[in-house]
């Protein structure tokens, strides 16, 4: 036997990598709707608005993804193999990276802040994580010819239960001149464009890494320009000069490197190691602890037509987990696209 040299980095074990990444996810996805709500919403003092978060957003993660993606597409050349766009920085072709970015790096960041302006964070927790697996298998069906199984079909309909007990309150008082409609609308916007992006993802079989740098150059090379016409015309999109620098600082670290880089990192380790299924049950746990953390860390009350909704959304997922587990091929499975879920 040799000696492990001491300068040697520890090896860990593909459970303890596992088990570290599904912590990790669980933990950013949660966390984004509690500090998404307490930063967007206006009664909270808050300084930056949903452009300026999505700015630090974008920002953030192009710190990182712009370099790997320049770095990809030139290695990809010396090869002679692979496609490239936006000068360089983005590793897909144009039309893909337009497709998946206007999709997934700039329309869900933008509907998804801005909910959070109306609405309280357990609606999000409810609406936002809760309605993708609705909306995908619909738009799985239209754009993939997936077939929807009885038990998947009754996961779902739990799920647009579960969203009505949810949204369809707070549109009845909508006549009473209330806004958390608009929240659920923005929420429910959102997840069906991270819907999209996913079947997009699916459909040209893209890998996650390459996949998410391209979003987040589609939407630095198109939202970054136009909010600074803005700002410089002083339209009054964002306060970001006027907020403290610390706050800007903490929305592009856990915004930008927390919430795209290191989740969708660890996501895509945790598709390694558990498989889609086993993934999809553990994210599962995203809606119930977000509103839970709601109510804890924002003093939110949990009423119980979001209580009883959280519920159906919950057991919706699950079904359809269960659904998918029966009737998934194994090799497919393994292979499936990591791009089905996001913070």
């Amino acid at each position: 036997m040799h000696p492990q040299p001491p300068h040697a980095l520890p090896r860990f074990s593909p459970r303890a990598i596992g088990l570290a990444s599904a912590f990790t996810t669980v933990l950013i996805w949660t966390s984004f709707i509690i500090i998404a709500r307490a930063s967007s919403d206006p009664s909270r003092g808050g300084t930056l608005t949903p452009f300026d978060i999505a700015l630090c957003r974008i920002v953030g993660a192009s710190l990182i993804l712009l370099p790997w993606g320049w770095w990809l597409v030139q290695r990809d050349r010396a090869r002679g193999v692979g496609h490239s766009s936006l000068l360089g920085f983005s590793p897909l072709s144009l039309k893909v990276t337009a497709s998946v970015g206007l999709f997934g790096g700039l329309l869900y960041a933008l509907l998804a802040y801005s909910g959070f302006v109306y609405a309280p964070a357990g609606h999000a927790s409810v609406l936002l994580p809760g309605s993708l697996p609705l909306w995908t298998a619909l738009l799985s069906v239209l754009l993939l010819g997936d077939r929807i199984t009885a038990m998947r079909g009754l996961g779902l309909g739990l799920i647009v239960l579960g969203d009505l007990m949810v949204g369809g309150v707070s549109l009845l008082h909508a006549f009473d001149g209330g806004s958390v409609w608009k929240g659920d609308v923005l929420f429910m916007s959102g997840a069906l464009c991270w819907s999209v992006y996913s079947v997009l993802a699916r459909r040209h079989a893209l890998d996650a890494v390459r996949a998410t740098i391209a979003i987040t150059a589609f939407a630095f090379c198109t939202f970054v320009p136009v909010y600074a016409l803005l700002m410089a015309a002083q339209v009054g999109v964002g306060h970001l000069l006027q907020a403290p620098w610390r706050e800007v600082l903490f929305q592009v670290v856990f915004q930008g490197w927390g919430s795209v880089v290191v989740s969708g990192i660890t996501f895509t380790k945790m598709i390694q190691h558990y498989g889609p299924i086993r993934t999809t049950m553990i994210t599962a746990l995203v809606p119930g602890l977000s509103a839970f953390g709601a109510v804890i860390f924002l003093g939110e009350p949990l009423a119980w037509n979001l209580g009883f909704g959280l519920t159906l959304v919950t057991m919706g997922i699950l079904f359809g987990v269960r659904a998918a587990k029966a009737h998934a091929p194994k090799k497919e499975a393994a292979h499936a696209s990591p791009a089905s879920a996001k913070a």
